[in-house]
């Protein structure tokens, strides 16, 4: 077994790091062309490149944990998981009017969740969430660059996604004491002006 994993490539090592589900895109897509793994470190990346989609997705986070249990798990897992059928949509040139400003909304709204504590039924919270991922999502997908892989970037703007959110929850964890609820209250209003520019900025 020791002999078998001094034989492992770097490039193997490093899917393996990342998320277990990498290493069954390895073996499913061994005869894909070579951009593969630059389509996964692609996807990787543009989750990060805007600043509308961190704060959005920051933002699903430190809701989450404001909601405590059992929101601050089903929003981080609901956002990825329909935002990847967004990707989807983009993927196939399918049109959704209205992206940017989806996006934009998504940081005005989620913001302004988290800075009023807003604490609808779990199931409306993640109807929320997952409307606005499919903005998110449909963005993502019509970036796919050209000759890469489909499966390997969305895989990569999920997992990327995953920690923006897990970077909410971190920071939504000093929602526990008084000044945390009033720093994550003053972040969200934060978000939401964000949200607000950028909505400003798909009008003009």
């Amino acid at each position: 077994m020791r002999q078998r994993r001094q034989r492992l490539s770097p490039r193997k090592v490093a899917l393996l790091a990342t998320v277990p589900a990498t290493l069954w895109a390895q073996a499913a897509l061994a005869h894909v062309q070579q951009g593969g793994a630059a389509g996964l470190l692609a996807g990787l990346q543009h989750p990060l490149s805007g600043l509308d989609h961190v704060l959005a997705m920051v933002a699903v986070g430190l809701w989450g944990a404001q909601l405590g249990a059992p929101a601050i798990w089903v929003l981080p897992v609901a956002f990825p998981l329909v935002m990847a059928l967004g990707g989807v949509f983009g993927f196939l040139g399918l049109q959704l009017p209205g992206v940017e400003i989806g996006i934009a909304a998504s940081a005005i709204v989620l913001g302004a969740a988290v800075a009023f504590e807003v604490r609808p039924p779990l199931v409306i919270a993640a109807l929320v969430v997952g409307c606005f991922a499919i903005f998110h999502g449909h963005a993502h997908g019509t970036e796919l660059p050209p000759g890469q892989s489909a499966l390997l970037y969305s895989m990569g703007f999920v997992i990327a996604t995953g920690c923006l959110h897990a970077l909410g929850i971190g920071i939504g964890t000093v929602h526990r004491w008084s000044w945390g609820r009033r720093l994550l209250r003053s972040a969200g209003a934060a978000v939401t002006a964000g949200g607000a520019f950028f909505m400003w900025k798909a009008f003009s």
